[in-house]
């Protein structure tokens, strides 16, 4: 019977459970560590790790590696650290590969996440990560029934601004009467007995808010046009909806299916860093600072007999790097454009492998309108148009001035509003946003925008996989290209969220730790 060493099945498993760490985990040779406790036996010294990019993923590998006594260099071609996970503030400037620099111009203490802004309550792991380097949390609100539905047709709800609420309890409503009745007169399933109908009919009721005739009938749920009060003022429900109107105005409509307590990685609680999502990258970065290059461009990445050769060029000229492995980070739309020597297969799944189109702008007001006039705190407004979302901050209620996120839109809508220049997202992005928001004309004062496809040195928003490149080269990047290893959100099925990134760097550091000690006691323990 042929034997397998602990490298082997590291290998194996880093490409057919999506990382070493994992596949350990999923075969019982990992105990489960709710805390995330990652304590690798073994050392690293004298070993030399190059990791491109300065991302969440490559500062955590750096962070993990150095813990075992690993001499890291991160090379990152920006001026700033922390990749996509980025809070644009007073001074902030990014390069869009077809535009002029810019630089956003907000008062002091305003900003907003131009990449992730939200940490679901399940990413235990980036939760970890803000508990060990002392980032504080708060509550961020990602369900908000009192936003709004804002649907362009000529429907009769179209062009008007519906609170959500209204929408969600109004549907529900319609679609739960219809099931009741049907169960009600043995259409549905003739193999339910009396009994399991009469409690489904129950159910119903109570879910669709029914009244005793199994009728949906406008309920509190759905909010008051006169809210309740004291002495003689119960408060005033307005009619439902016609469901046909819903149906014709486009509510119903895919636009709108999103519906966020739905959605796995949406459900509340949700959380966000304390002071913007950049705080978990500035304290990444506190911990890999003498490590860190900024302004240093990688230009050729080449396996070498025995190591790596890194050339990069920075503002002193071009440079030759020299390391025993060598952990790649960087956005692949920026990977496929930089010399190197890997296998056809990799290669073949750097230029495969897509990523999404995406775009928001943040526009600063003279004050918090959606708050002091609408009872917006938090929560997500809804379009059919190309704004498609505008985010309410969840922070800093009842201050004087804010910043909401005037849209965040993907695909053809991002390409579409990305093409435009600086100011004509503006105008369009006002434009748009004044006919749910008519505050918009007399408070606003400064907006900045960016088109992540666009954006220097990320080239897109994440990684979108199809059912044939998830199977046929996704898997490629999974191992080792001789002494190249690679991470990121692109290497999980948690794309597009910060959880990716630490779950990558993770998975990627056990595996070449592994390679390093050859096995001999490299499993992490739990403290």
């Amino acid at each position: 019977m042929k034997t397998i060493t602990r490298r082997d099945f590291l290998g194996k498993g880093a490409m057919l459970a999506g990382g070493a760490y994992p596949a350990m985990m999923a075969l019982g040779l990992l105990k489960p560590a709710p805390a995330h406790a990652f304590n690798l036996e073994g050392s690293g010294k004298g070993k030399h790790i190059i990791i491109l990019g300065g991302g969440l993923a490559g500062m955590t590998s750096a962070y993990e590696l150095t813990k075992l006594g690993y001499q890291c260099t991160i090379l990152e071609a920006r001026q700033r650290a922390g990749g996509r996970c980025w809070s644009i503030r007073n001074g902030s400037t990014n390069q869009e590969t077809d535009k002029p620099t810019a630089t956003a111009k907000f008062d002091e203490g305003q900003y907003f996440n131009a990449g992730p802004s939200r940490i679901p309550h399940h990413h235990e792991l980036t939760l970890h990560y803000c508990k060990e380097l002392g980032v504080p949390l708060q509550v961020y609100n990602n369900v908000n029934e009192g936003a709004y539905y804002f649907a362009e047709g000529k429907g009769a709800l179209s062009n008007k601004k519906i609170r959500v609420r209204e929408v969600h309890n109004d549907i529900r409503g319609y679609m739960t009467e219809m099931l009741a009745k049907s169960i009600d007169h043995g259409s549905l399933d003739s193999s339910l007995t009396k009994e399991d109908g009469q409690k489904i009919i129950e159910y119903l009721q109570a879910e669709g808010g029914l009244d005793i005739d199994k009728l949906y009938k406008a309920s509190a749920r759905r909010g008051y046009t006169e809210s309740p009060g004291a002495g003689d003022k119960p408060g005033k429900i307005a009619d439902p909806h016609k469901l046909a109107d819903l149906i014709h105005s486009g509510l119903m409509d895919p636009d709108f299916y999103n519906v966020a307590e739905y959605t796995y990685e949406l459900q509340m609680t949700m959380f966000q860093a304390v002071g913007g999502m950049d705080q978990i990258a500035k304290a990444l970065e506190k911990k890999v600072a003498p490590m860190l290059k900024m302004g240093a461009e990688v230009t050729a990445i080449n396996n070498l007999t025995e190591g790596v050769q890194i050339k990069y060029k920075d503002a002193l000229g071009e440079h030759v790097l020299i390391g025993d492995m060598c952990i790649c980070t960087l956005p692949l739309p920026v990977l496929s454009n930089i010399s190197n020597n890997f296998s056809s297969d990799v290669s073949r799944a750097i230029d495969y492998i897509e990523y999404i189109k995406t775009g928001k702008i943040g526009l600063q007001f003279k004050r918090r309108f959606w708050e002091e006039d609408e009872h917006l705190y938090g929560g997500i407004t809804h379009t059919n148009n190309d704004l498609t979302q505008i985010f309410y901050p969840s922070y800093d209620y009842l201050g004087k001035k804010g910043i909401l996120i005037g849209y965040y839109n993907f695909n053809e809508k991002a390409q579409k509003i990305g093409a435009l220049n600086y100011a004509e997202r503006e105008k369009f992005a006002l434009e748009k946003g004044r006919l749910i928001h008519p505050q918009y004309n007399k408070e606003f004062e400064s907006s900045f925008s960016v088109s992540w496809h666009k954006t220097k040195y990320n080239l897109g928003g994440w990684a979108v996989y199809n059912t044939d490149t998830r199977k046929t080269q996704y898997p490629a990047l999974l191992k080792p290209d001789k002494q190249v290893y690679f991470a990121g959100e692109h290497l999980t099925y948690l794309n597009a969220w910060m959880a990716g990134a630490f779950e990558s760097a993770r998975s990627t550091v056990a595996a070449l730790h592994a390679r390093v000690t050859d096995g001999r006691a490299s499993y992490p323990t739990v403290k």
